[in-house]
């Protein structure tokens, strides 16, 4: 059965297009979604991203029409069409992919044509009636791409970061709550996989929550003020072309109302159009925590290695069996996942690190690339986060009396008995343990070197795992 669709014609520079008459995009979206069909992710995947391009939109309309530029039906027409985008409505209307070439022409033509003609029939015309409301003339009037892309980038990103907080303050909340309930549960610490000297396991989840926590606190105080410098009014290479003098500011005026922070011009637009290293500067953020992130989920995979011939001072929640073959079998799948998640950010940073070296002269045309994987590290870091403090974190139990077994027979605890014994015994007693295998312990209370009751005394937690308390 043969279903008849419907389509308007539309035309551009290399001709004409149908489009089904249902679509609010037109023909160089349509174009666009024709050239690139490469990733899985499209501009309706990010919601910040559209409306942030209809935040920048809006402020652009409202400087044409106070400066009498544009009329006051069509800047009411935009307006109307904007808020629907910022409300969340429409996005549907961007299916182009965000691995585009073009340096973003794609994407901000689809948002001229989706507000057009959203516009239009907020008019009482038809879409693709562009006489009356035009993609370029009206929704364009004083922009480039090359201005409003990596603005709109900008200010999707600071919306971006902002959801980040919620799971980043949950994950290192409840790393801290894990601290404080294993903050008497003593344990060795090891360096280069060899013993060192005795810890507690809340102080190691306590360090867990505090690299993670500087981490937070500096994504918070370096980047929105990064990302609220913009190129906006340099249109095409940052001279301002096609614009009036007042243009620019009335533009920033109208944004900074919108995102309900104050963005600023960049003192130089000619850079700002063609430097990509706020961009470069935010990966970098993201790369961090990616790596530390990575690495807690290596530790608890170790800590919780065994169940029986690995180290298993914790235990993780089974979340699955392990193994179509072996019984019983359950593995730390979880962190597992959070590793391949933290690859991909960092493996995201090489990407936008390449792209925002490979731009030439006055524009980078790379920057699609950037923005869809920022945005992409963002999105995976936030849900990573969240599973692995749901999932992984807040269900950690420890093995306590094995943590102190391991400790008592331990060599590495003889480090603690240095200022009484001096290093030559010391060294001596742990070789021969290491020889014999006695425990440390049993060795110096054969020797009678200290009395039970000083050795008591040393070995508590107190002064196992902090600065003395005792005099030599």
């Amino acid at each position: 059965m043969n279903i008849e669709i419907r389509t308007r014609t539309e035309k551009d520079l290399l001709g004409f297009k149908e489009i089904p008459v249902q679509c609010y995009y037109g023909v160089q979206t349509l174009r666009a979604i024709e050239n690139f069909d490469l990733s899985a992710y499209k501009l309706s995947d990010f919601s910040v991203f559209i409306q942030a391009l209809a935040m920048v939109k809006l402020a652009c309309a409202e400087a044409n029409f106070k400066l009498k530029r544009l009329e006051e039906n069509k800047y009411n027409a935009i307006q109307f069409s904007c808020l629907q985008l910022i409300n969340g409505s429409y996005h549907n209307q961007f299916p182009i992919d965000m691995i585009q070439g073009g340096a973003g022409t794609s994407t901000n033509m689809n948002a001229n044509e989706v507000i057009a003609n959203i516009g239009l029939e907020f008019l009482g015309h038809q879409k693709g009636e562009y006489q009356y409301l035009h993609p370029n003339n009206d929704i364009n009037m004083s922009q480039s791409t090359n201005d409003v892309y990596p603005t709109a980038i900008k200010i999707g990103l600071l919306f971006a970061i902002k959801q980040l907080n919620k799971p980043f303050e949950n994950l290192i909340n409840s790393l801290f709550n894990k601290a404080h309930e294993f903050k008497d549960v003593v344990k060795m610490g090891r360096t280069q996989l060899q013993d060192a000297v005795p810890m507690t396991l809340g102080q190691e989840f306590n360090a867990f929550a505090h690299t993670l926590q500087s981490d937070l606190q500096k994504l918070n105080n370096i980047m929105p003020d990064a990302l609220s410098v913009v190129n906006l009014g340099g249109t095409a290479i940052g001279t301002g072309i096609n614009t009036e003098v007042d243009y620019r500011i009335k533009a920033i005026h109208a944004l900074s109302k919108l995102v309900n922070r104050e963005i600023s011009s960049s003192p130089d637009l000619i850079e700002a159009t063609s430097d990509m290293g706020d961009f470069v500067l935010l990966s970098s953020f993201l790369k961090r925590t990616a790596t530390k992130l990575s690495k807690i989920s290596n530790d608890l995979r170790l800590l919780s290695s065994g169940p029986r011939t690995g180290l298993s001072e914790i235990k993780l929640e089974a979340r699955q069996p392990g193994s179509s073959i072996m019984p019983g079998k359950v593995n730390p799948v979880i962190p597992e996942a959070m590793n391949l998640a933290c690859y991909q950010i960092i493996a995201n940073d090489l990407a936008i690190t390449l792209a925002a070296e490979g731009g030439q002269l006055q524009l980078n045309a790379f920057e699609p690339l950037i923005a869809f994987k920022l945005f992409e590290s963002i999105e995976l870091l936030g849900k990573a986060m969240q599973m692995f403090d749901i999932k992984c974190i807040q269900n950690i139990e420890a093995n306590t009396e094995h943590c102190r077994h391991l400790v008592e027979n331990s060599i590495g605890i003889i480090t603690v008995l240095n200022p009484y014994l001096g290093y030559e015994t010391t060294t001596r007693i742990a070789k021969k343990a290491n020889e014999t295998g006695e425990s440390v312990l049993a060795l110096i209370q054969e020797e009678g070197l200290l009395s039970d009751d000083l050795l008591a005394m040393v070995l508590s937690i107190q002064n196992m795992v902090q600065p003395n308390q005792l005099s030599a």
